[in-house]
């Protein structure tokens, strides 16, 4: 299996600082980063640490619900996935990942919403990324929509 690439270029410091992460392997995007916009409501243009692993998670999660729907019988018309993941202090000093919310809506034929939700919770549980996360409380709601 191939290894991903990502690279940061930071100059300054934590509170007046900035920098740049890149998508190395995909080339897909330059993103800018700073803590000030990390840690405000508004990020205004800039991603963060929390945004990526988002975007990691709701991805991953997707290709494993489908795989696990697909092995109980069902065929996956649409899955519908969101990641919130939330940065808070940590009471040993500095911040840490507080959770991780995920949301999924899934329309699928085959199964029914009992099978769904069963399935869905093994996603989230053999997920590689929930896996690597696994000192972050993960929360699921999950729902099959007819």
């Amino acid at each position: 299996m191939p290894t991903r690439t990502a690279r940061t270029a930071w100059n300054g410091s934590l509170e007046t600082g900035q920098g740049q992460v890149e998508l190395s392997s995909s080339k897909l995007g330059t993103y800018d980063v700073s803590f000030p916009k990390r840690a405000a409501d508004d990020a205004n243009g800039a991603t963060s640490p929390e945004e990526l692993l988002a975007a990691a998670h709701s991805a991953c999660y997707a290709m494993q619900f489908s795989a696990v729907l697909g092995a109980a019988g069902g065929t996956v018309e649409a899955l519908d996935v969101r990641a919130d993941v939330s940065l808070g202090p940590d009471p040993e000093g500095g911040f840490r990942l507080t959770g991780i919310a995920l949301r999924v809506r899934g329309e699928v034929t085959g199964i029914d919403a009992a099978t769904f939700l069963l399935a869905a919770t093994d996603a989230k549980n053999t997920c590689p990324v929930s896996k690597a996360l696994t000192g972050v409380e993960i929360t699921l709601d999950a729902a099959l929509e007819e």
